[in-house]
């Protein structure tokens, strides 16, 4: 039951402040912490969210506000696959109703990456307090939600534990239905949550753990077209970062190592290198970016050599090394899409009167990417979707919303739920990949890079 209208002023502030946190020098872990557990009057808000909280305080629409609400699908979304600790609440109208999430981002640039078993506890330490804090933003009870979903596949195996097994305590504690949810069909159906995107529809998913190219026929229903033969993109770009020292520059000591990349080869000449382009002579749509990787690393190797580089010291042209990196980088991702809709085209698999492609991931939030395979799809008169940036990472909202789609069909709630199990490695839909290959698709004329 929802918190009397006249009691939830306290409360809300604090509600509104985590939401905005992005804006603040704190993080949200602080705030989801200290959720409801301070008088409003003893919290320091930020001079320059005060008013931000005083006029978003009046406009919160709380689940008792809803005259419908009773007739309402609601599902709890829970988040912990990798290094975000995520929860939140939505409807059956794709209304996001409550959300938290503790992101342990810079835990882990302190590590240079991530570290299951650092990663593992810090799950564990916030799950309960995330989970609550999106049910509290949403101003509902455990017993208030019609099914609750977890990401159960696939991902590091200790963070997919604590995860299910919390959700099945809850599962077990309310007797709601569980859903268990594939990580990267949640990546795939989260823009659905926004727009009107009939299926089928093609999915170009790139993060830190996965890159592949679907088509999305329906719900649990894919048609897997290629996918990474050994590295991500996010772990690459990562590694580089580090190779580079970027946690030092200046520019980058607070951001991951994508995000580093992206920000240095803006201000780069990204032909100063000339990499070879993963791939190229293969007619599939996998995708291979340790050999770009290895490609960098000599490069590196031998700039430092010649500037005589030591220790902590960053390369003089490290902004025409991430530019000329990310450059080729992304000619791999665009002529993989491209080989992607020309075998759609063939096989006659997107309806020429609705041609969309979704594109998701934490990789996807680079512009630089975003806007290279804009291209491509403006080529063959694809609309593009992506979902906003903080959708793209891991999130609870996408596993909340894939609950519901599944909940909605009336499929995928597990008969018994104390028999299901994480799974670390899980592809996603039906292998296509020996078919694109026998296809023999050519990408030419091949599509220019946008400068």
């Amino acid at each position: 039951m929802a918190a009397p209208i006249g009691e939830m002023c306290r409360k809300c502030s604090l509600q509104i402040v985590q939401k905005y946190a992005f804006k603040s020098s704190m993080s949200s872990n602080v705030l989801v912490r200290r959720l409801h557990k301070i008088p409003y009057r003893n919290f320091n808000v930020p001079r320059h969210l005060r008013k931000v909280v005083s006029v978003e305080k009046s406009q919160i629409r709380t689940f008792a506000d809803d005259a419908d609400s009773k007739s309402r699908l609601l599902v709890l979304g829970i988040e912990t696959s990798c290094d975000e600790t995520g929860a939140a609440v939505v409807d059956d109208r794709g209304s996001v109703l409550g959300e938290a999430l503790h992101s342990q981002k810079l835990v882990h640039l302190k590590h240079g990456g991530i570290v299951p078993t650092v990663a593992q506890q810090l799950h564990r330490d916030h799950i309960e307090e995330v989970v609550q804090g999106a049910l509290d933003m949403a101003s509902l009870r455990l017993q208030d939600v019609t099914a609750i979903a977890a990401t159960v596949k696939p991902g590091l195996a200790l963070c997919l534990q604590i995860g299910v097994e919390y959700a099945k305590k809850l599962v077990k504690q309310s007797g709601k239905p569980f859903i268990p949810v594939h990580h990267m069909e949640a990546h795939a159906l989260t823009a659905r949550m926004m727009e009107n995107i009939e299926f089928p529809f093609l999915v170009f998913l790139l993060s830190g753990g996965h890159c592949l190219l679907a088509v999305a026929r329906g719900i649990g229903d894919f048609l897997l077209l290629g996918s990474t033969t050994d590295e991500a993109p996010g772990v690459v770009f990562d590694q580089v970062a580090r190779k580079l020292k970027l946690k030092h520059h200046p520019d980058c000591s607070t951001l991951s190592g994508g995000q580093a990349i992206e920000v240095l080869a803006a201000q780069g000449d990204s032909q100063a290198f000339r990499f070879t382009v993963p791939m190229a002579r293969y007619a599939n749509c996998d995708f291979s970016f340790s050999g770009h990787k290895n490609q960098t690393y000599r490069l590196i190797d031998k700039m430092e050599k010649e500037e005589g580089t030591y220790s902590n010291q960053i390369l003089s042209c490290v902004n025409n090394i991430a530019a000329s990196f990310q450059r080729t980088a992304t000619q791999h991702l665009m002529q993989r899409l491209h080989r992607a809709v020309l075998y759609c085209q063939q096989r006659h698999i997107i309806p020429q009167h609705s041609k969309a492609l979704v594109l998701s991931g934490g990789v996807a939030s680079n512009m630089y990417i975003r806007q290279s395979l804009q291209a491509v799809a403006d080529r063959f008169g694809y609309r593009l979707v992506c979902p906003p940036p903080r959708l793209c990472t891991d999130n609870g909202v996408m596993i909340a919303w894939t609950g519901m789609e599944w909940l909605k069909e009336g499929r995928g709630i597990a008969e018994d739920p104390e028999a299901v199990e994480f799974q670390p490695r899980c592809p996603l839909g039906v292998d296509m990949s020996t078919d694109v290959l026998n296809a023999g698709i050519k990408t030419s004329p091949k599509i220019k890079i946008p400068t």
